[in-house]
């Protein structure tokens, strides 16, 4: 279906593109990618230009992502909206499962969590909001993990050094690592068995964003004795429908 407002649309493919360059593409580029008439793109350049979300480099003849673009972004983190979004949903999963629960996002080979919802009389996680633990020994970095492509992956592992332990379990090298991941990828969800704290076990299943890449994890962490390994599945079920909402809210759908 046609858009009813062409110019703003293509204005946002415009930015998209540009977002996704390593540096900053001619008009022509742009205009070939886009599919649009040169003219189209370069009034719409002089739009943003004037704007500050885009920058003109003369010398090289190629437009780059302006300061006012960077604004966006950075009013993005302040407003923190994964935290706003993401809150609700938790706290009504704990209170249906009645297990406790976190949002986590991947920071480097790190998870820092940013929403911890604790149900009644369970014990207190590791997982307060801020708190970063290595992500391999995670469920929720498991799964974002999982959802990396295989270059980026092993950047973030390039020795036996990157794999810190906290109980003795968890992955030591790549190739474990590599395992764990196919793992994951085949079940749709990814678990932990007291990697992190002994007697807890946690199940969690990733968050895509618009363009399909991780944006968080959502997990459910509980006792090991309260949940047998059989009903995990089940419970990932469960995560899943929690985190493909938290998808929908975040591609304002």
């Amino acid at each position: 279906m046609a858009s009813k407002v062409p110019a703003a649309e293509n204005t946002l493919r415009i930015l998209e593109h540009l977002a996704g360059q390593r540096g900053p593409v001619a008009a022509a580029s742009i205009a070939g990618a886009l599919g649009l008439p040169r003219s189209t793109v370069y009034h719409l350049l002089a739009v943003l230009l004037e704007h500050g979300f885009v920058l003109h480099f003369p010398e090289a003849k190629r437009y780059g992502l302006g300061v006012a673009s960077y604004e966006l972004s950075s009013a993005f983190s302040r407003q923190e909206p994964l935290s706003r979004l993401g809150r609700p949903i938790l706290a009504g999963l704990v209170d249906a499962i009645g297990e406790s629960g976190h949002v986590a996002v991947l920071h480097g080979r790190d998870v820092v969590y940013i929403v911890e919802e604790r149900a009644p009389r369970r014990p207190r996680l590791v997982t307060d909001v801020g708190v970063r633990l290595p992500s391999h020994l995670t469920a929720s970095g498991r799964a974002l993990l999982a959802t990396l492509p295989a270059e980026q992956l092993r950047a973030l592992y390039p020795d036996a050094g990157a794999f810190e332990s906290r109980t003795g379990s968890g992955p030591h090298t790549y190739a474990e690592l590599k395992r764990v991941v196919a793992e994951v990828r085949a079940a749709g969800y990814a678990t932990e068995d007291g990697e992190v704290t002994p007697g807890l076990a946690s199940v969690a299943v990733s968050v895509r964003d618009h363009a399909g890449w991780p944006a968080a994890g959502i997990a459910i962490t509980f006792p090991r004795e309260h949940v047998p390994r059989e009903e995990w599945p089940a419970l990932a079920a469960r995560v899943g429908a929690a985190a493909a909402e938290l998808s929908r809210r975040i591609r304002g759908s």
